[in-house]
């Protein structure tokens, strides 16, 4: 059965002007794009959308990094999206993370790390709601 993901490509990867070939590697791999756009965070929102994380010591950083530029925020869908979009990113820590993997190609740091994944099925479907409506849910069903 298909999954649904959430990417987010991050604003050091919107500077960096690398979009392109993180959507390239993304599709090369086999993930359906549903929607993509370009987007800019408020403060707020990105406290909103990260406030799981909102007891760790990495939040506020965390919030401030994400509404610090845009952002393209994409809803993808494949076979076992949730584990193969995570092992595609590779290690929140570029210098952890597996040779190919987009972060290790993209990112310079652990802290802005080029992109995000949803971690799991029920806080992809959050996230993918937080960005774009279900109308907007585009599957390419033949």
């Amino acid at each position: 059965m298909k999954q649904r993901t959430l990417a987010i490509i991050k604003p050091d990867a919107v500077k960096k002007n690398v979009v392109g070939e993180i959507i390239a590697a993304i599709t090369q791999a086999g993930f359906t794009v549903l929607n993509v756009k370009m987007t800019r965070l408020s403060p707020a929102q990105a406290g909103n959308f990260y406030e799981v994380h909102k007891e760790r010591g990495f939040y506020g950083e965390l919030c401030e990094f994400m509404a610090s530029g845009a952002i393209v925020p994409i809803a993808l869908e494949k076979e076992n999206a949730i584990v193969d979009f995570r092992a595609l990113i590779g290690s929140t820590d570029p210098a952890e993370a597996a040779e190919g993997t987009i972060r290790r190609s993209f990112a310079s740091s652990k802290g802005e790390n080029a992109i995000h994944g949803s971690d799991s099925a029920e806080n992809a479907a959050n996230e993918i709601a937080f960005f774009f409506a279900e109308s907007e849910i585009v599957a390419n069903r033949s």
